[in-house]
């Protein structure tokens, strides 16, 4: 899947369907592994498989995932488009922008609540991972032009890492699954 477009948004109808939880997790689910059936990430998931038939077939409306032919005739799995999804910040729409609004909010709250559930079992990891993992900030002034870099070179040295994710051969021993997250916002000062 490395050799996949990143999945763009700009509807608004898309960017709220998007912006459902269970399906942001399908997503997910099938970029980690790979092609799965309603009933397979129902399981994983553990949700229902009516409701899992029902949001993949929401997703693909949207392209966001495809069905891919099964071992046989019976099995219909579904597979991600791409290994991401972006969504332009920049409209001057005002639905657009609400609805924009909307995904970067559950995205963010589900940030916090993965962070949460790392902080739970923080103190089973061994201290070298508890050593490198945890949350940081910093405070930089910069023009909107040097921030779209910063954010282009961050992609490009995570970039590097992409080709693990599909390609399990590639991983090192004791390499772990590890999620970075960061959002950008301007800072008022006081």
């Amino acid at each position: 899947m490395t050799d996949r477009p990143t999945v763009a948004l700009s509807d608004p109808v898309a960017l709220r369907a998007y912006a459902h939880p269970l399906r942001m997790s399908l997503v997910g689910l099938l970029r980690r592994e790979g092609p799965l059936t309603a009933t397979q990430a129902a399981n994983l998931l553990g949700e229902s498989v009516p409701n899992c038939s029902f949001h993949l077939r929401q997703l693909a409306k949207y392209g966001l995932v495809e069905r891919v032919e099964g071992a046989d005739a019976r099995e219909k799995p579904w597979q991600a488009t791409a290994l991401s999804t972006s969504w332009g910040r920049e409209s001057d729409d005002t639905e657009t922008r609400a609805a924009v609004d909307q995904l970067d909010a559950v995205l963010i709250r589900r940030f916090y609540e993965r962070a949460l559930a790392w902080l739970a079992r923080r103190d089973a990891d061994p201290p070298q991972w508890r050593a490198v993992t945890g949350p940081g900030d910093d405070l930089a002034f910069l023009t909107a032009e040097e921030l779209a870099e910063l954010s282009r070179r961050i992609d490009d040295l995570f970039g590097e890492y992409l080709p693990r994710r599909t390609d399990p051969s590639l991983r090192p021993p004791g390499a772990r699954a590890v999620h970075v997250s960061y959002y950008v916002t301007t800072f008022e000062q006081p």
